[in-house]
């Protein structure tokens, strides 16, 4: 409920508090006095779209604020707190103040229980707090989508729960036939890289390339090509070693010579015995050196030429992957490490097109049994509600018209099942049920939505309506059952009504007028325009029906007119207690 809104700077209202309650309040005034800057800070309170136009002349900003009491227990409290807002809580209930600016250069801020939030969170919080209706909103009722959202509304929580079972597996569905189509779509491009892969595979197998061959068999070929000069030396080396040449004594025999000499002294001095050691590892690598250059020279002789020739071609192999696939033998092998896993994929892709042709198959069937009981849910629904609707219409002065909701089957399924909604009306006995907006005039669209809202307000009420001049075009005998069916509704959930019908404005709980004045003609030659809101007493109350009545508040008829139908009206409300 909203307790209290404030506004300041908002079109022609300077500063003004609208002190609200529970039960039916009820704004007046003369037309350009400000009535609708009601509606319009109330808008901003719900996050709907801020107009830079709606700031006062003038003005560097525009702000408008609620406070709203609400149970300890309401969702819009969590939902308030998660963005960090401060709520004030008592006993059983909970205070909460949510505040919107708009700067003359369009910028908007909001704040929800003294933290600054996102305007975002006004919407989701407005959901459950308000609902507006004008004759703007009387146009959306026309919607197609808005019709069965309604529908649904008033048919519950069973038909809320069904309904998000059907649109997971409508979800799904979609999904499974996405990717069916996608995959069968590219099959012949799957079946041109799946062969191009297999191609490539196979000659890469066929020549078997091993990590790092190719620079093991560059350093083999590098040493087959120089193997005379590699055989000279090693030769050369090892009969130094171990042989004379050149009439020369072999280096491991003066080695064995030197030692020896030295172990005939060893005992005697340390050094000596250190030096023979020493001279001893010299013999034993030189012995090591000599049997190697032999193996060394046996290998040269066995790789001859043929060795060599094979070297190359197999180099000419592992070349020939390298140029296709990839920069070295080891990138060419991780290549078809890849290309393998891509190629089982391809080729699975067969089975996963018809596994998906059953899941389609089957969530498709699905679809259509959980749409059924949709469409029976909602048969159900909408005979209540034609019938709800058609006899609020008839406490509303149309007791002959009849609110019809029919039900169309969809060629194919949506996401909201197989139904295609339409409220109609029928004004007249005898005529055609026409659809909303073209079969009935504005009086009798204001007393559709309001008797939509009554009945849906039974099922699932927010804590506040707001209804902005819906009884625009009724007059007399409609506009007291308007007036009387408002404040029925009261009784359940807080109404704040913008009127200019007396009939209506009687039947409220307070009444509050917005009041303009102006300056035209200031010294300055600037001039100015200012409306207040002013919460009426009795007497003040009988003098605006009066002027609502026949613009003459001061006229004693009017007057003596304006409190019998307040007296009227009252009682009847008391009686309704």
């Amino acid at each position: 409920m909203i307790q209290e809104i404030r506004i300041s700077d908002l079109g022609v209202i300077s500063q003004a508090t609208l002190p609200l309650g529970p039960g039916f309040s009820v704004v007046t005034g003369e037309t350009g006095a400000g009535k609708t800057m009601v509606i319009t800070a109330l808008g901003l309170l719900l996050g709907r779209r801020a107009d830079a136009g709606a700031v006062r002349h003038g003005s560097k900003q525009a702000v408008a604020d609620a406070t709203l009491v609400l149970p300890a227990t309401s969702k819009v409290l969590d939902r308030a707190e998660e963005a960090g807002a401060i709520v004030e809580r008592f006993d059983n209930e909970a205070e909460l103040i949510i505040t919107r600016t708009l700067s003359a250069e369009g910028r908007s801020r909001a704040s929800i229980g003294g933290r600054a939030a996102p305007v975002g969170v006004l919407v989701e919080l407005g959901e459950d707090l308000i609902a507006i209706h004008g004759q703007t909103d009387q146009m959306r009722l026309k919607g197609a989508a808005t019709q069965r959202a309604s529908l649904d509304k008033f048919a519950g929580a069973p038909l809320g729960k069904l309904l998000a079972s059907y649109q997971d597996v409508f979800d799904r569905w979609g999904q499974a036939n996405s990717e069916l189509e996608t995959l069968t779509a590219a099959s012949r491009e799957r079946i041109r890289e799946a062969e191009s892969l297999q191609v490539a595979l196979e000659e890469i197998d066929a020549v078997d390339p091993q990590p790092a061959e190719d620079s093991n068999l560059k350093n083999e070929s590098l040493k087959l090509s120089n193997v005379e000069a590699l055989r000279t030396s090693a030769n050369l080396a090892h009969e130094s070693l171990n042989s004379e040449a050149y009439d020369a004594v072999s280096v491991i025999t003066l080695v064995e010579a030197a030692k020896h000499a030295l172990d005939q002294v060893a005992a005697d001095d340390p050094e000596m015995k250190s030096l023979a050691e020493r001279l001893n590892e010299i013999g034993i690598l030189a012995a090591e050196a000599s049997t190697d250059l032999a193996a060394y020279l046996s290998d040269l002789d066995s790789e001859g030429p043929e060795r060599l020739a094979a070297l190359e071609e197999r180099r000419a192999d592992l070349n020939r992957l390298i140029r296709k696939y990839a920069p070295s033998v080891d990138e060419v092998i991780a290549w078809a490490d890849a290309a393998r896993i891509r190629l089982a994929e391809i080729q699975g892709d067969d089975g996963r097109i018809e596994a998906l042709q059953a899941e389609t198959e089957a969530l498709k069937a699905e679809v259509g049994q959980l749409a059924a009981k949709l469409s029976k849910l909602r048969a159900k629904a909408a005979k209540d509600l034609s019938a709800r609707v058609t006899a609020e219409l008839a406490a509303l002065a149309m007791p002959d018209a009849k609110f019809v909701v029919e039900m169309e089957t969809l060629d194919e399924p949506n996401r909201f099942g197989r139904d295609a909604i339409s409220m109609l009306l029928q004004p007249h006995a005898g005529s055609t049920p026409r659809p909303l907006g073209k079969g009935a005039s504005g009086g009798e669209l204001s007393r559709v939505m309001l008797a939509i809202e009554v009945v849906l307000a039974a099922v699932d009420p927010v804590p506040t309506f707001v209804f902005d001049e819906v009884d625009a075009g009724v007059g007399g005998k409609a506009a007291v059952e308007i007036g009387k069916r408002l404040a029925m509704l009261a009784k359940h959930v807080q109404v704040i009504v913008v009127t200019h019908l007396p009939q209506v404005a009687a039947y409220a709980d307070r009444h509050i007028r917005v009041i303009k004045s102006s300056n035209a003609a200031a010294a300055d030659g600037a001039g100015f325009t200012a409306s207040d809101v002013v919460l009426l007493g009795d007497n003040e109350r009988v003098r605006e029906l009066a002027r609502m009545l026949a613009g003459q508040e001061d006229s004693s008829t009017a007057q003596a007119h304006a409190e019998e139908l307040l007296s009227d009206a009252q009682e009847l409300v008391s009686s309704l207690s």
